[in-house]
């Protein structure tokens, strides 16, 4: 089709529903025509010149986001944006394993993306899959809608005993010590 867009900017930090609605005001201010607009990534309908680019780089970072330019960075942010999305705003996660789901997102083989990952970012992209795991069962948690076999099926843990050792390692406490606390801290400011 020729109406389709064909550049795409990456933008870093760009995690939410506020993010994209900036991005999209600051596109509209700058008159560049644009496609999608995803987490991290928007779809434009021809390249920028180097002044509107830097113009609009500027104009994002006042609002705390970041116009990548370099090649891992674009890469580290897209594997970070497809994490968040498999995670936190699926609405149930990929059926093949997670550095399939991944490398099929980024079109690129998983161990360079692990390794790259690593490498930049000073610790695995394992870990980095399990941290955001471990805080959407925070979530799930505190919302008290799934109990742990529901929250453990959903995440894909292969057991409850599995969700709950990976949970006291990373946050030195047990999925139902850390529903008790959120729960008291609730009681305690609904008293204020």
């Amino acid at each position: 089709m020729i109406n389709e867009p064909k550049f795409k900017l990456y933008i870093k930090y760009m995690v939410s529903l506020r993010c994209k609605l900036k991005v999209k005001e600051e596109l509209r201010k700058l008159n560049i025509r644009y496609g999608v607009v995803d987490l991290g990534v928007v779809e434009i309908f021809k390249d920028l010149s180097p002044e509107i680019r830097d113009i609009l780089k500027i104009n994002l970072k006042k609002s705390g986001l970041e116009l990548l330019d370099d090649k891992k960075s674009i890469i580290i942010e897209r594997i970070q944006n497809a994490v968040v999305e498999m995670i936190h705003f699926a609405d149930e996660l990929p059926k093949v394993n997670f550095s399939d789901y991944i490398s099929e997102k980024l079109e690129l083989d998983y161990t360079y993306l692990s390794n790259m990952f690593a490498e930049i970012k000073g610790f695995t992209l394992q870990n980095f899959i399990i941290m955001h795991k471990i805080e959407k069962v925070k979530e799930l948690l505190f919302y008290d809608e799934l109990n742990l076999s529901e929250i453990s099926y959903r995440l894909q843990y292969s057991s409850v005993a599995h969700l709950s050792a990976q949970f006291k390692k990373m946050t030195g406490l047990t999925p139902s010590f850390y529903k008790k606390l959120r729960k008291a801290r609730t009681v305690n400011l609904e008293d204020l």
